[in-house]
């Protein structure tokens, strides 16, 4: 591609980001530390308190999540059994539950929250991220170097302790960033299980925003949080580049076989884990329909009205059709710009020279920003600054979508990005050399090969914008609420009405959002992606 061409392509993921992310990020810090006092807030006891909880809290979901992943990884990945397709969907169906859902889902368990119960909740959300990116690479591991240190006496345990895992680093180590990052930024879970003894970074910025208006405070917590988010940025890129030179676009399963010996240990610890990730979806199906007076399907009838006492300004209804509508434009906007972005820096990496190389790098880690900063910091950089572009954005309706497709981009570029990369360049010049120009290449070559990660990402991404929590919760207005933010109105209000239309709203999302997985897992099975 010429730089005339790649200039084009960056002008449309750049100016997104810098637009509707860096400009609202840096005006909310601008505005904090103008006001003063931002030193004197990071030096502050609380601040560092707020830190070592947020990363404590991560760190713990972080290992719990590694540690029930990998066997969940191993059945994916080098076991041929019946039923294992439905394990690969049910294992993804937690990841992408909105918050709100799986905080309820272990109020259920927990009423009373607290640290463990979001220990918990936060590994039960990022099981899938270890399993499936671990169990990518494990599939695609030369199985023969194992089996070379069996035939030489290793134990099956010290073959995959000298062999295996150190192959699997890479795998376990990125995933490890991401989900460290996913943890130290939850949000939804943290607000519903926490209540106000237990806070993170997130919601203190969000408290410190949205009730205290203390900007300074808020400025630098956020600094906090983005140096966190940066060091778990540049680890998980340094492991995906480890990662990505083990894998080619080749067929799934060459290395499955029917369990053996030992190997029955793991897979019923795997059995297990999916078990325990089932028991709090179970708990919040049967909580929807029990009432202090029994079994009831009041709740599901209760959608059709605004709650106790006009809790909500629409009924239930309106509020998942609002959900609807803004996440199929939160997925247009982030299919545009995640595909936009993932195919400049795939050919900013094909093309020659350091600077290219450097420049590819810097915008994958870049692409992954928005899921590291607080989405209350970018909601409120919203208001202060979209008032600047024509048309006052902040009384426009796609302001939500805008915000949910910030979310969406890094998991579109994360599940399209490595298919790009994995496509063998021996394929492109071949075309090139029987005459067909770069655009011709690109639809000949690489469309047919990434298409289905393309559907799989629109979908993936559909399902994570229609649970957005985050930035929603801030800029969504009374009058047209999206499924999640009438949730938490219910829950926070109450009356018995209120609760269990809470529930059964949570159990309509979950169950549409199984549905989407089920379809998304079937169009993109038998490719690569980072989830």
């Amino acid at each position: 591609m010429s730089r005339a061409g790649l200039g084009l392509l960056a002008l449309v993921p750049l100016g997104f980001l810098v637009v509707f992310f860096a400009w609202p990020v840096l005006a909310i810090l601008r505005r904090g530390f103008a006001d003063g006092g931002v030193g004197a807030a990071l030096v502050a006891g609380e601040t560092w308190r707020l830190a070592g909880f947020t990363v404590a809290q991560a760190a713990g979901s972080t290992v719990l999540a590694v540690v029930a992943g990998m066997p969940l990884a191993f059945v994916l990945a080098r076991v041929r059994l019946p039923g294992v397709g439905l394990v690969r969907t049910l294992v993804l169906v937690p990841f992408v539950l909105p918050t709100v859902v799986v905080g309820l889902a272990f109020r259920a368990l927990w009423p009373d929250g607290g640290v463990l119960s979001i220990v918990l909740a936060n590994a039960f959300f990022n099981v899938a991220v270890v399993a499936r990116t671990v169990g990518g690479l494990w599939a695609h591991l030369d199985s023969r170097a194992e089996d070379a240190a069996r035939s030489l006496g290793a134990s099956r345990a010290r073959a995959f302790r000298s062999v295996t895992l150190p192959a699997l680093l890479p795998a376990i180590t990125s995933a490890a960033a991401v989900v460290f990052l996913f943890c130290a930024t939850s949000f939804g879970v943290v607000l519903v299980l926490g209540g106000g003894r237990f806070r993170t970074l997130e919601t203190e910025i969000y408290l410190r925003t949205e009730n205290l208006l203390d900007l300074t405070g808020a400025a630098a917590l956020s600094l906090v949080q983005i140096a966190a988010v940066l060091a778990a940025l540049l680890l998980g890129a340094a492991a995906r580049r480890r990662r990505e030179t083990a894998l080619k676009l080749r067929a799934r399963g060459e290395t499955a076989r029917r369990p053996t010996g030992g190997e029955w240990w793991v897979v019923g610890a795997a059995g297990v884990v999916l078990a325990l990730l089932l028991t709090p979806i179970v708990a919040l199906l049967l909580r929807s329909v029990s009432t202090e007076d029994g079994w009831s399907l009041a709740g599901y009838r209760a959608l059709a009205t605004t709650g106790n006492d006009g809790t909500l300004q629409i009924s239930g209804w309106g509020a998942a059709v609002n959900s609807l509508l803004t996440a199929t434009d939160a997925t247009v906007l982030a299919l545009l710009v995640g595909v936009s972005a993932a195919v400049l820096v795939v050919a900013l990496r094909r093309a020659p020279g350091r600077l290219q190389h450097g420049l590819a790098e810097g915008m994958d880690a870049a692409l992954m920003l928005p899921l590291g900063v607080s989405a209350v910091t970018v909601g409120f950089g919203y208001l202060i600054t979209l008032d600047a572009l024509p048309g006052d954005l902040r009384t426009s309706p796609i302001l939500v979508p805008l915000a949910q497709a910030l979310v969406v981009i890094p998991l579109v570029v994360r599940m399209v990005l490595p298919v790009l990369r994995s496509i063998d360049d021996r394929l492109r010049q071949a075309a090139a050399t029987l005459g067909a120009g770069p655009l011709r290449v690109w639809r000949e070559i690489d469309v047919p090969l990434a298409i289905r990660s393309v559907v799989a990402a629109a979908g993936f991404g559909y399902v994570v914008a229609l649970g957005e929590f985050g930035a929603t919760s801030f800029l969504a207005r009374p009058q047209t609420p999206t499924l999640p933010v009438a949730i938490a109105s219910l829950i926070a209000r109450p009356g018995e009405l209120n609760n269990q239309m809470a529930y059964a709203a949570c159990a309509l999302l979950m169950l549409v959002t199984a549905a989407a997985v089920v379809v998304i897992d079937r169009i993109g099975s038998g490719r690569v992606g980072e989830f």
